[in-house]
């Protein structure tokens, strides 16, 4: 884990490897400014020697000095070292992420990928820097304290020895039982983001059923675990600062003792106790610092393996050795599959599907919900991969294809469509980014888009807010048909995407497709049995099964849940006439 992601650092080894090197040279200076003042005292001021005095103190302003210009240097290198292992952090993550496959996703769900690239991309970001500064800073710092007292007195400097044990042993104990409890809560993140994510997109819904409260009290619910679980791990954390308090008011009480009864013995000066003491506070300090330090890792460690899990995960779908790098036609087969979302072959969702669609044909697929009807056309573009059997494109399994080719010559319009925040210019050519004015304004027209855009404000320029919250459904749906007719696929894929416009705009979007798009495959899933009657073939699902295979008027003769659902719509339709 610490190798991947120490391969995040790329570009920033330089600062990542200068912070320690101006940490170093600040210790250093800071070790000897304590040593420096021991010969001032003993051999200037005691003995008025002004000129000594003088020179010495000239000697420690320029140290003084050079160390805070080091400090300096060293702050600078480490923030920029960890914000940009940060950036490379999150640019790892969120390109490995769009390799995933919608399986990898449902695993993570969208709300823990969202706390990995931002919560804990910033408790790794503060643990790195304190790792390339303070981490360094602290060892140097006691090892050459340690150093400096037993170069003074070796009997005084056996206090540290005693002391150290005593605090290491008591920071091992807090951080073994903080870290479970951060792990915890990090997971306890996922779940509130996830909350806060479905009640924001949900709002209209949640406002439309006045389920406002309910929404606050799972909130509340667990923003309060959230908070037990913080709570607990402070108290935990909180024995830290006594801890380093005793062993730090011991210290000097023990120096302080025993010091002054070496300097009346004349074993020591009064410039090497008050350099003692000095270094006392440095040993003490770097401690401490040492202790916050490893209780930021304690906490990004939880991070850490989170962030790793997620950089280990290997996308379900992968490119074979020699993929196929072109799509030759339209054409679908279907080779007895069947489809299991666990893909353990356990729960099947599709069964024994075995289709053949000829390129340039329209079909149409109808069944109730929960037959699996949009399962079965996300194994065209391979979105998923087919449990048992195969799917061939173009004569070749979508397997053998390069994930990238096939996908270009296969366009998705979902029932649940969705525009990114930008033009409408903008929005389309995510079919085609080439494309020119006359593309955007022709694909529109098939798509019965262009008489609604160029009666808004600011036409083809319009801006989209988020989501598309500032068109209506029928014309989001339409504007999404545009931008998938304006890749020029080979296989044109509506799951219920014309749902929300009415059926004279969905004839007219049919028509279009006919004259205009003739060679090119298109399934469309429909409720309405007038959006696919005049399909070349329409296939009638149950229960994860093709029910029947055949032309409307096929169906109509042999199929009777087919001839149940037409005859229930113009049903309904001529008894909606005669009443009105």
């Amino acid at each position: 884990m610490i190798k991947r992601l120490a391969r995040c650092v790329r570009e920033y080894k330089k600062d990542s490897i200068l912070t320690p090197v101006f940490v170093a040279v600040e210790v250093l200076l800071e070790v000897l400014i304590p040593f420096t003042m021991a010969s001032l005292i003993d051999k200037g001021i005691d003995r008025g020697d002004m000129n000594y005095i003088l020179k010495l103190g000239v000697l420690l302003a320029v140290m003084a000095m050079l160390s805070l210009l080091f400090g300096a240097l060293s702050g600078r290198a480490a923030a920029r070292a960890s914000a940009g292992f940060a950036k490379n952090l999150r640019h790892d993550m969120y390109h490995h992420v769009q390799d995933f496959s919608f399986s990898n996703i449902d695993k993570y769900s969208t709300a823990g990928i969202v706390t990995r690239l931002t919560t804990d991309v910033s408790n790794l970001q503060q643990a790195y820097q304190m790792i390339i500064r303070i981490a360094v800073r602290c060892p140097l710092m006691l090892a050459f304290s340690l150093l400096m007292t037993v170069r003074i007195s070796p009997r005084l400097s056996l206090i540290f020895l005693c002391v150290i044990p005593v605090l290491g042993v008591g920071l091992y104990v807090i951080i073994r039982h903080a870290h479970p409890i951060f792990e915890r809560v990090f997971k306890t993140y996922d779940k509130l983001n996830a909350v806060v994510q479905e009640n924001l997109l949900g709002i209209r819904v949640v406002k439309s059923f006045v389920r406002e409260e309910h929404e606050k009290e799972k909130f509340g619910a667990v923003s309060q675990s959230i908070y037990s679980d913080f709570s607990r791990a402070e108290k935990t954390l909180a024995f830290n600062m006594p801890l380093m308090q005793f062993c730090v008011y011991a210290c000097m009480l023990l120096i302080s003792w025993f010091g002054a009864r070496m300097v009346v013995g004349a074993e020591i000066t009064t410039g090497e106790l008050t350099s003692l003491f000095n270094y006392t506070m440095q040993i003490l300090m770097s401690l401490m610092m040492l202790s916050m330090v490893l209780v930021m890792i304690t906490m990004a460690r939880a991070s850490a393996e989170r962030i790793g899990e997620l950089l280990d995960e290997r996308s379900d779908l992968q490119n074979c050795d020699s993929p196929v790098m072109s799509v030759p036609d339209g054409s679908v087969r279907f080779d007895h599959v069947s489809f299991s979302y666990k893909g353990d072959g356990g729960k099947l969702c599709l069964r024994d599907v075995d289709l053949d669609i000829k390129s340039g044909e329209t079909v149409g697929i109808l069944g109730g919900t929960g037959t699996s009807k949009t399962t079965l056309v996300q194994l065209i573009p391979r979105l998923y991969d087919a449990t048992q059997g195969s799917v061939m494109v173009g004569g070749v399994n979508v397997r053998d294809y390069d994930l990238e080719t096939l996908r270009n010559e296969v366009a998705m319009v979902l029932q649940k469509n969705t525009l990114f925040s930008g033009t409408i210019k903008e929005n389309l050519r995510w079919g085609n980014e080439s494309a020119s004015d006359e593309e955007l304004v022709r694909v529109c027209r098939l798509a019965q888009a262009d008489g609604f855009v160029r009666e808004l404000p600011n036409g083809y320029d319009t801006y989209i807010e988020q989501g598309g919250t500032n068109v209506s459904g029928g014309q989001k749906q339409r504007l999404c048909i545009a931008r998938a007719l304006l890749k020029k696929p080979k296989i044109l894929i509506l799951d219920d995407s014309t749902s929300a416009v009415d059926t004279r705009t969905d004839a007219l979007i049919r028509k279009a497709f006919r004259e205009e798009i003739p060679d090119t495959t298109k399934f469309i899933i429909a409720q309405r049995v007038s959006s696919v009657q005049d399909a070349d073939h329409i296939i009638v699902m149950e229960g994860g099964r093709v029910a029947a295979f055949g032309s409307h008027e096929e169906l109509l003769k042999n199929n009777a849940i087919y001839r149940e659902v037409y005859e229930s719509q113009t049903r309904g339709g001529d008894e909606d006439g005669k009443t009105a």
